[in-house]
C-alpha cells in the first residue's frame, strides 16, 4: 500500500473539477391516477376480507410493507400494496397507515387526501397513529394549515397528542419557513404540561431556525434547552456548525469543538466532514489541514470523500506538498484511495502529458482491486488521444467493454477524434461503425469530429456526405456543422463550394431561427463562440475544452492560421490542464465530448516556448 500512494504523488499542478452530485429520481412508474388505493368490489376474493375480519394475508403484507419502509425501500413496500390490491384484498387501517408513510417517504403528497377520503369511504375509524401519519404528511409537504386541521380533528376525536406529534408540527413550520410558530408550540408545550419537549423538540427548532438563516434565534433555543434540564447533542452542534459554514463562517463553526468536549458531547465524523468542507469551500485548505490533525486526539475523523475534496483543491492551487501532506494523513488514518482518489490524481499525470504515469496508477489502481468507473477510462482516452496515441485510446476502449462497462457517445467520440486527429479516417470510421453496434447513438459532436476529419484529410465531398448520415439519425446539423464543411473546401481549395456551404448555413440558422421566434438564447460559453464563427475556426472551439496542441500536416496558412490553439498568452498549462479536466467531468454526464486538435500554431513562437519552459519544469521537479 505505501508505494501505491508513491505512486499517487501527483506532478506540481493540475486541476480537477468536481464531481456533481446527481439530481433526486421520481418514483418509478406511478403516475396520479394509476395506483389503485381500494379494490373493485367484484374483484374481491377473500373470504375474510368480505367478512370484514382479520385477513393473515393483509395482516402479513402490511408487516412486510412496514419492513421495507424501515429499510427506506418505499417504492417495494408501494408495489406490495399494489400486489395486495390485485389478489383482491381490502386493505386494513394499519395498512393504509403504512402506505401513507409510504407517499410521504416519496414525496407523493397528491396521495394524502385520496388515502385520508378511501379510509373514511371505507367506515374505517382512524386511530391515534393514523392522524399522526396524516400530521406528518403534511407537516413534510409544508402546507401547515392541514396539518393544523388534523391535529385539532385528533383531538376533537379524543386522542392526545403526544411529545412527537408536536414535533412533528414544529418540523413542519420550520419546513414551511415559520419557525416563529414552531417556537410559540414549543412554548406551548410547555405550558399546558400534557407533552414535554424532549430534546428532539429542541433540536427540530434549532434546525428552524438555521434553516432561515438565523444563528442568532438558534442559539437562544439552545439555552432554552439547557435552561430546561436538556443538554444539546452532537446533532443540536453538527446543526449550528453547518449553519456557520452555510455563511461562510467555519472558524466560528471549528471554534465549537472546545465546548463540545467541555460539555461532554463527542464529534463524530459528520462534525468533522462538515468542518474540513467548509474551509474547502473557503479555500483554506490549509486551514482543514489543520483542523484534520487536531482532530486525530478525538474520536470524529473525517471520512475519504474529505480526503479527496482536498486533493482536489491542493491540484487546483498546484500544490504539490499539499497533496503529499493529503496521502500522508490518509495513511496515518487507515484509509485506501478509491476510484476517486486515483482518477483525480490520474488526471493530473494526464493533463500534464504524462500518460506514462496515468497508466502506471490505473494498473495498480486495478491490482489493488479498486474497479475503474468510466470516468477512469475516459480519462485514460482523452489522454492518449490529446497525446496522439489514437491506438492507445482504441485499447481503452476495448478494455473498458471487456469489463462489462457500457461507454457512452463521448467515450466512442474521444477515440474518434484520437483517429481523425492523425488522419487516419478508416479506422475512424471503424469506431463509428462499432459505436452503432453498440446501440449507441452519435450525437452532433460525433459528427462534426468525423467532418472536420474528412476535412484534415483533404476530402470535403465526405464531410459534406455526413449531413445524409446525420438525417438518417436524427440530428440537426448547425451553422457551426457547415462552417466545418466550408472549411474543409477551402483547405481543399474548392473556393465556388465554400460559398455555396456558407449559404447553406446561413439558411440552416434562419430555419433555426423561425422554429423557436419565442425563445429566449441560452448564455453558454458554446453559444458565445458561436457567434464568433465568422472570425474563427471549428478548431478554436475543438480546442476550447482541452487546449491540445500538436503538429499540424498540409494545411494551408490561413487554415493554419485560423487554428490557434490558445486564446491569449495569460494562459498557463496548468489553465490549459484545468479546462482538460472540466471537458472530462462533462463527458461523464453525457454533454458534448471533448475534441482535440491538433493544429499547431506558428504565428506565437513566444507562446509555445513558454508552454514548452512550463511542462520542463514540471517534469524536472
Amino acid at each position: 500500500m505505501a508505494h501505491f500512494y508513491a505512486l499517487l504523488k501527483p506532478p506540481e499542478a493540475a486541476s480537477v473539477t468536481k464531481r456533481e452530485m446527481v439530481q433526486p429520481i421520481p418514483a418509478k412508474g406511478h403516475k396520479i391516477g394509476v395506483i389503485q388505493l381500494y379494490p373493485d368490489p367484484e374483484s374481491v376474493c377473500c373470504a375474510s376480507c368480505l367478512k370484514k375480519s382479520s385477513c393473515k394475508i393483509v395482516r402479513t403484507k402490511t408487516k412486510m410493507m412496514n419492513i421495507l419502509l424501515e429499510k427506506g425501500k418505499a417504492e417495494d413496500a408501494l408495489s406490495m400494496f399494489e400486489q395486495l390490491i390485485e389478489n383482491g384484498h381490502i386493505p386494513s387501517l394499519i395498512t393504509y397507515t403504512t402506505l401513507l408513510a409510504c407517499m410521504t417517504m416519496l414525496k407523493r403528497f397528491e396521495f394524502i387526501h385520496p388515502i385520508i377520503s378511501q379510509v373514511e369511504k371505507n367506515g374505517m375509524n382512524p386511530d391515534s397513529v393514523f392522524f399522526n401519519a396524516v400530521i406528518n404528511a403534511f407537516a413534510e409537504s409544508g402546507n401547515m394549515e392541514e396539518a393544523m386541521k388534523a391535529f385539532l380533528k385528533m383531538k376533537d376525536n379524543g386522542y392526545r397528542a403526544s411529545t412527537s406529534t408536536y414535533n412533528t408540527l414544529i418540523k413542519g413550520f420550520g419546513i414551511a419557513g415559520h419557525p416563529e410558530e414552531s417556537m410559540k408550540l414549543l412554548e406551548q408545550m410547555s405550558l399546558n404540561g400534557m407533552a414535554k419537549p424532549n430534546l428532539r423538540s429542541y433540536n427540530v427548532l434549532v434546525r428552524a431556525w438555521c434553516s432561515k438563516g438565523n444563528i442568532t434565534q438558534a442559539w437562544n433555543v439552545v439555552h432554552k434547552m439547557i435552561a430546561s434540564g436538556l443538554k444539546p447533542d452532537t446533532v443540536t452542534y453538527n446543526t449550528l456548525a453547518t449553519a456557520y459554514v452555510q455563511n461562510g463562517e467555519t472558524k466560528l463553526a471549528e471554534e465549537m469543538i472546545s465546548e463540545m468536549l467541555s460539555n461532554n458531547v463527542q464529534p463524530n465524523e459528520r462534525t468533522s466532514c462538515i468542518i474540513s468542507s467548509g474551509y474547502c469551500k473557503e479555500g483554506k485548505l490549509r486551514d482543514s489541514i489543520r483542523f484534520i490533525n487536531k482532530m486525530k486526539g478525538v474520536k470524529g475523523r473525517p471520512n475519504l470523500v474529505i480526503f479527496n475534496s482536498l486533493i482536489k483543491g491542493f491540484l487546483d492551487n498546484t500544490d504539490r506538498e499539499g497533496v503529499d501532506e493529503v496521502l500522508r494523513l490518509m495513511e496515518e488514518y487507515g484509509l485506501k484511495p478509491d476510484v476517486i482518489t486515483c482518477s483525480t490524481i490520474m488526471n493530473a499525470w494526464s493533463a500534464a502529458g504524462f500518460m506514462d504515469k496515468c497508466q502506471e496508477i490505473f494498473d495498480h489502481m486495478v491490482k489493488s482491486g479498486i474497479k475503474p468507473d468510466a470516468h477512469a477510462y475516459s480519462i485514460l482516452a482523452k489522454g492518449y488521444t490529446r497525446a496522439r496515441k489514437p491506438e492507445k485510446a482504441e485499447e481503452i476502449l476495448n478494455h473498458m467493454i471487456n469489463t462489462g462497462l457500457r461507454p457512452n457517445v463521448v467515450m466512442f467520440t474521444t477515440v474518434i477524434n484520437g483517429w481523425c486527429s492523425t488522419g487516419n479516417m478508416e479506422c475512424a470510421n471503424k469506431i463509428f461503425k462499432n459505436m452503432c453496434d453498440y446501440w449507441v447513438s452519435p450525437n452532433l459532436k460525433t459528427f462534426e469530429t468525423l467532418i472536420w476529419g474528412y476535412g484534415e484529410a483533404k476530402q470535403p465531398w465526405k464531410s459534406e456526405e455526413m449531413l445524409q448520415m446525420m438525417e438518417e439519425f436524427g440530428v440537426q446539423p448547425e451553422e457551426s456543422t457547415f462552417t466545418l464543411i466550408a472549411e474543409a473546401w477551402q483547405a481543399a481549395g474548392v473556393a465556388k463550394e465554400v460559398g455555396r456551404v456558407l449559404v447553406s448555413a446561413r439558411n440552416q440558422a434562419l430555419t433555426d431561427q423561425r422554429n423557436s421566434p419565442e425563445e429566449l438564447p441560452v448564455v453558454s460559453s458554446e453559444d458565445a463562440y458561436q457567434k464568433q464563427l465568422s472570425n474563427s475556426s471549428h478548431s478554436d472551439m475543438l480546442l476550447a475544452t482541452n487546449g491540445v496542441i500538436g503538429d499540424s500536416k498540409g494545411s494551408g496558412p490561413s487554415t493554419i492560421k485560423s487554428r490557434l490553439v490558445l486564446r491569449d498568452a495569460s494562459e498557463t498549462p496548468w489553465n490549459t490542464a484545468a479546462k482538460s479536466i472540466n471537458a472530462a467531468q462533462a463527458c461523464r454526464f453525457g454533454t458534448r465530448p471533448p475534441i482535440i486538435c491538433r493544429k499547431q500554431s506558428h504565428g506565437q513562437p513566444s507562446l509555445y516556448s513558454h508552454l514548452a519552459l512550463s511542462c520542463t519544469l514540471v517534469f524536472l521537479n
